[in-house]
């Protein structure tokens, strides 16, 4: 059985991260799958690297679980990310949200996503044609109440 939250830098896979959740009981299962575009800003994108305090960032996704649960307590997060170099049309993160119905898979699905934007120690380098630039990671504190209610408002609007 695959782990329910990873840090690599091995290629995703999707189907793999889907299975970490998945019971007979399901009558649903949304996956989100981030892709690294080759345009941002106006720039030609030709690859990312992405860096992480893998500790901390498996902690970030097992917190994210438990805040998912405490609103949708049927539904199983799983969250895996890359690190490392990615390229153009590669999977740089995939969540899996699985439960008996599919608003409930929908919205922690959503919710699982803009929380590991807040609160992941996750960065992104860009390489593009003519130079580089860090993208800003998280930028929320794990226990801002704030952010937290601005993910959830995004996953149920």
């Amino acid at each position: 059985m695959q782990s329910r939250h990873s840090m690599s830098a091995a290629p995703l896979d999707a189907a793999a991260v889907t299975a970490a959740v998945a019971r007979d009981g399901d009558g649903a299962v949304a996956t989100f799958v981030g892709l690294v575009r080759d345009h941002n800003a106006g720039r030609q994108v030709l690859w990312l690297d992405y860096e992480a305090y893998a500790p901390l960032a498996l902690k970030a996704f097992a917190r994210i679980e438990a805040e998912a649960a405490g609103r949708w307590p049927e539904t199983r997060l799983a969250i895996h990310h890359r690190t490392g170099r990615v390229a153009i049309g590669e999977a740089s993160v995939v969540i899996a949200a699985a439960s008996p119905h599919r608003v409930e898979a929908f919205a922690a699905c959503r919710y699982a996503i803009e929380r590991v934007k807040q609160i992941a120690p996750i960065w992104k380098h860009e390489h593009f044609v003519g130079g580089e630039v860090w993208i800003e990671g998280a930028t929320a504190d794990v226990a801002d109440a704030g952010a937290q209610a601005a993910a959830l408002e995004r996953a149920c609007s």
